[in-house]
């Protein structure tokens, strides 16, 4: 059983959303305590990951640095955080491993997401991305090209294009690494962003690719028997801050569709998550979850979280 473990951003940092050094290792220590359990139990599993809150830390630095060094492009940050989570989730995993008498072999692969250079989000972004400055803060990185608009009262926000994820370029190699009994950690952050060029080139662009769609598009390249998506709750929930909240147990994805066509999940939460797991049941008719951190065992059991299936 080959199962696509992905762990969101938030789910990498300490329960208060605090994503200092030792809050993010102490949170891959205890997801990857869940993946050395189902290694032990024979199932292969590949690792992918959010970095919100981690490049969020990057973007406050080049605000902070702006004036004098040149502000760091989005997918020289997204390929950083890569290198960074993995090496602390190759550590985590590598330990826990050890403690249970496992040897296998662990590898983070840099890994690149091709979108389309035609996308129209590109010619008007939307997404927002880092935090809210005042005009003159926003000023030297509208200097070096970045888009930055008005928002309310809290002052100017930077937005990028958030394009679909088409193809994974590294998709042979994490295959075959995981074919030779590697355990691999790939495409954080839904993949740097690429551009494929007219000459075949590829060249990265400023953008953000939505980590559960890259995850999507990741388990289904990879023929996965069953994607998890790791978060900080553990349900879909219908009604979420209302009285009438009911967590969803499981579903088809008829159903799943019918919720997010009548808007119950938020479009920069749940929604996400909920469109990925769609996406992965209807190509490849194998089950999702959605489920948290201290879950992750049950929910690949099918006995927690939120399973949807076709």
């Amino acid at each position: 059983m080959r199962v696509l473990l992905a762990l969101g951003g938030n789910a990498m940092t300490a329960p208060d959303g605090s994503a200092r050094p030792e809050d993010q290792i102490a949170a891959a220590e205890q997801a990857m305590s869940a993946v050395a359990d189902l290694v032990v139990d024979g199932i292969d599993v590949v690792i992918t990951h959010g970095n919100g809150p981690q490049v969020g830390n990057l973007l406050v630095k080049n605000e902070l640095a702006a004036a004098q060094v040149p502000p760091m492009p989005l997918d020289w940050c997204v390929a950083q955080t890569q290198a960074t989570i993995g090496m602390v989730l190759l550590d985590a995993l590598d330990s826990a491993l050890n403690q249970r008498g496992l040897r296998r072999s662990t590898c983070a692969l840099v890994t690149r997401t091709v979108v389309d250079v035609d996308d129209p989000g590109f010619e008007t972004p939307t997404k927002p991305i880092g935090r809210y400055l005042s005009k003159e803060d926003a000023e030297p990185l509208i200097q070096h090209g970045q888009t930055f608009v008005q928002g309310d009262s809290r002052g100017w926000r930077r937005v990028v294009a958030s394009p679909e994820p088409s193809e994974i370029i590294e998709v042979d190699a994490i295959s075959a690494l995981t074919e030779a009994g590697f355990i691999v950690i790939a495409g954080g952050g839904g993949g740097i962003p690429v551009v494929r060029e007219r000459d075949g080139s590829l060249r990265g662009v400023e953008a953000v690719i939505d980590k559960d769609l890259g995850a999507a598009l990741l388990a289904q390249s990879l023929a996965a028997d069953l994607m998890v998506i790791v978060t900080d709750v553990p349900n879909a929930v219908l009604g979420f801050g209302t009285p009438d909240a009911k967590p969803i147990e499981v579903a088809d994805v008829h159903e799943m569709r019918r919720y997010l066509a009548e808007g119950e999940f938020g479009s920069g939460s749940m929604g996400p998550k909920v469109e990925a797991t769609c996406r992965f049941v209807e190509a490849t008719g194998n089950p999702a979850v959605i489920t948290s951190l201290d879950q992750i065992g049950e929910g690949v059991a099918g006995t927690a979280g939120t399973i949807v299936g076709s």
